[in-house]
């Protein structure tokens, strides 16, 4: 049935009720969009870095962040990981002027396998926002959910009191882990997820509610919720408002600027579909994986094995692109005595 003019206009937009349910976070490194849209947080990734980076508008944060790299001196691979780091650091600096909450920023993926360089990354990003006057209280660390990412946020939060985002989540082994480690967030892949089944077997299209993706990060959010554990979900990588709406509920969702708009069009009602009461209802059990188990457990999960993988080759791959635009833009700065 469709809805009258008038009471179209009555009714909030499905985004406006959507953050009655669940926390609005911007998946973009666009000012712009953040203004429109104002979401409570932001998260950022070297592929929206990487774009953001090639608008004229943003030039600035370029110029200083290469100038940056430049003042510290050392080899050239080393200007230039600085300046990476501190363009990262600069984003994260000027979304925060946007939003009342926190931002998200991505460790390297080349680290995704060293423990202890995840780590040592992670303390320098926080120090440069320290430098700009950014405490970490308004910082969430992005490290793969690798295992020895998700070590690595064990560490960080128990040890140093930094905030971590578990990304390239695809499976419950991950979710599980990453529980078990302690870590503030958690952001489930829900269009990926999709991807691959679209992409691996006969069915082309699911109804939001039998999507594999969304099916994914409803089972986490029961399980989280029966157990207790604090670790917020944050459901992300979308492919059509369709998932949103199936997880009105979640603790979060990051969502892209062409999904935030579409939501702000619609005038549909929305209800939760995730909620503690039911979850804790569920017929879940209690599991506790070391490494041999995670391992195992995650491995048997084809989908996630790829989707991992693939995740963090693109990342690593977005980076190396991002390194060679500050590389030519570190060679054409002049020297200063």
């Amino acid at each position: 049935m469709s809805v009258s003019p008038v009471k179209r206009q009555k009714m909030e937009s499905a985004l406006d009720q959507l953050k009655h349910h669940t926390t609005v976070v911007a998946d973009t490194g666009d000012f712009n969009a953040i203004d429109e849209y104002k979401p409570l947080d932001a998260t950022t990734n070297p592929s929206l870095i990487l774009a953001a980076a090639q608008m004229p508008a943003y030039q600035k944060l370029v110029d200083d962040a290469v100038a940056y790299g430049k003042k510290l001196g050392g080899s050239e691979e080393e200007q230039i990981k600085n300046a990476s780091d501190k363009l990262f650091v600069l984003f994260g600096a000027e979304i925060l002027k946007r939003i009342p909450g926190r931002v998200s920023t991505e460790v390297d993926a080349r680290l995704s396998f060293d423990k202890e360089g995840m780590i040592q990354r992670a303390r320098r990003l926080i120090d440069l926002y320290k430098e700009v006057g950014v405490g970490k209280d308004r910082i969430l660390i992005k490290l793969s959910s690798t295992w020895e990412g998700i070590q690595a946020g064990r560490v960080l939060e128990a040890e140093h009191g930094i905030h971590c985002n578990m990304t390239l989540l695809f499976s419950f082994a991950q979710a599980v882990a990453c529980a078990e480690a302690g870590v503030t967030l958690i952001s489930p892949f829900v269009g990926r997820i999709l991807d691959w089944y679209v992409a691996n077997g006969d069915k082309k299209t699911y109804e939001p509610s039998e999507d594999p993706g969304v099916k994914s990060v409803t089972k986490i959010y029961n399980y989280y919720k029966k157990f207790g554990y604090k670790t917020i979900v944050m459901g992300a990588s979308f492919r059509n408002t369709g998932q949103i709406k199936a997880l009105t509920g979640c603790d979060y969702l990051t969502i892209s600027p062409k999904l935030l708009a579409e939501l702000s069009k619609e005038h549909v009602k929305l209800t939760p579909t995730l909620s503690v009461k039911e979850a804790q209802a569920c017929d879940l059990e209690k599991m506790h994986l070391d490494e041999k188990a995670f391992r195992w457990h995650h491995n048997e999960d084809q989908m996630a094995v790829e989707k991992l993988s693939d995740g963090i080759r693109r990342f690593a791959a977005d980076a190396v692109k991002l390194e060679r635009m500050l590389k030519v833009e570190i060679m054409l700065l002049p020297c200063t005595a």
